[in-house]
């Protein structure tokens, strides 16, 4: 049994390989980008303060899927590296431990969502209807988050051993039953009882828990290279420590990307309100062209992983060519999008005329970060697979706090709005910079003396 999956990321060619395991991810996360505009859309029929309560309480959602993420791929990178090692028992160790952890998350996120979910949204706002909306959808996605944490958990295990198309049918099987609930509990469809923004919430923990269910029962009751056991003792501290050695940059990394974006709403709330808005739509458009590359690296960092385990030079080095080639295609089909039909893209988020003449050179000018962003995805997933998740952690922080928002507000002084957006791509070219300068220091060290020659 553990053969057959062992050789398939030690044997397999690289690109048919990678295509195999990746594209259950890209079609998965590029379901959730989807998901996201929809959800958007509906909320936005139910007010302006619906849609004001969702973008203020976006942080706090951030934050508990960078927990989960983190936590999660700190699992996938140990359970990788022992399976190359051959090393099935401690593998198995890893994946219990993993597992449990999922419960602790849920139960801290579960306690700030009791405490803190009103307070919360009145430090940003004195609207009431704001503040009932956001802090009843911000209550039910933490108080019932467990199986968010729970499906997050397990995707990730399975993507270690090799498995990716289970993963993605339990998203997709989420995805749809939140899409389809998410109409019917706001409006009151059906027969159902008109929740409004708070339906949304709902829908969403509904489809959360039709994930976990099915990849739960795939998890535990068919065959794979890692079995989970609730006996023994669960948390060790070295499974701890390697499983955050991964994940906690990952986490902090996510993080990052709520401060950046807090940060920014506040330069460009200065300049105009609408720019906000433009910011907002931009974050929800862009995961089109970000997911798959996302999704790219969850079929990456197995492959890297297993063969970092293994001592196999030639197949980390192949592995990376692939995954550069194929996340430059999709950043570079995404980038044509934005310079082609920037109105065609705001006129999905019904845009007003001042709208669309800050938001069609803002698309056309933060796009340009995404042929270098394409370079350092694929480097962060190289980092995470060979446990050197600080790495990707400190360019993460560069591009995003040292880069984007000093950027941000030097060009806001000096040229106003339309030159504010230029600090996306100059970041991302500084973190260019940086990556290129630490991978290949981690190949001088690590890769290069391994036993196996590179076949270029």
């Amino acid at each position: 049994m553990g053969d057959i999956k062992e050789n398939k990321m030690g044997t397999m060619p690289i690109r048919k390989l990678l295509l195999s395991m990746s594209w259950p991810s890209i079609l998965s996360m590029t379901i959730q980008a989807l998901y996201n505009i929809v959800d958007s859309i509906f909320v936005s029929y139910t007010g302006e303060d619906g849609l004001t309560a969702l973008t203020l309480i976006f942080p706090i959602q951030m934050l508990m899927i960078s927990v989960g993420v983190g936590t999660a791929v700190g699992v996938n990178s140990l359970i990788a590296r022992r399976l190359g090692a051959r090393r099935f028992s401690d593998a198995n160790e890893a994946a219990s431990c993993g597992f449990m952890l999922s419960f602790v998350n849920w139960a801290v996120f579960a306690l700030v969502g009791i405490l803190f979910s009103h307070k919360f949204m009145t430090v940003f706002s004195k609207n009431e209807t704001i503040i009932e909306a956001g802090a009843s959808y911000l209550r039910i996605v933490l108080i019932i988050s467990v199986f968010l944490f729970v499906d997050i958990t397990a995707e990730k295990m399975l993507q270690a051993t090799g498995n990716m198309v289970t993963p993605m049918l339990a998203a997709l099987v989420g995805q749809i039953i939140n899409v389809i609930l998410d109409p019917i509990l706001i409006f009151g469809l059906l027969g159902a009882p008109k929740l409004g923004v708070p339906g949304a919430a709902v829908a969403t923990v509904i489809g959360q828990c039709g994930e976990a269910v099915w990849i739960s029962y795939i998890l535990f009751k068919k065959d794979h290279d890692i079995k989970i056991t609730f006996g023994g003792h669960p948390f060790r501290k070295q499974i701890i420590k390697d499983i955050y050695a991964v994940g906690a940059p990952s986490m902090i990394m996510q993080s990052i990307a709520s401060v950046m974006q807090l940060g920014m709403n506040m330069i460009l709330i200065l300049l105009s309100p609408t720019a906000v808005a433009v910011m907002g739509v931009y974050g929800r458009l862009q995961s089109f062209a970000f997911m798959p590359c996302f999704g790219l690296n969850q079929g990456l960092m197995p492959i890297i992983g297993y063969n970092f385990g293994a001592r196999d030079r030639h197949r980390i080095v192949s592995a990376l060519k692939e995954g550069y080639k194929i996340s430059f295609m999709i950043m570079g089909c995404a980038l044509l999008i934005f310079q082609l039909f920037p109105h065609q893209l705001m006129t999905m988020f019904n845009a007003s005329p001042n709208m669309y003449a800050i938001g069609i050179p803002a698309l056309r000018t933060i796009s340009w970060c995404f042929l270098p962003a394409a370079f350092g995805i694929v480097c962060g997933g190289f980092f995470g697979a060979t446990a050197h998740g600080f790495i990707s952690l400190w360019g993460s922080m560069l591009r995003q706090l040292v880069g984007i928002l000093p950027l941000a507000f030097i060009f806001a002084k000096a040229g106003g709005i339309q030159m504010v957006w230029w600090a996306f791509p100059l970041a991302e070219i500084i973190g260019l910079v940086y990556m290129t300068i630490m991978i290949r220091r981690v190949y001088r060290r690590e890769i290069k003396v391994m036993e196996k020659p590179v076949n270029d």
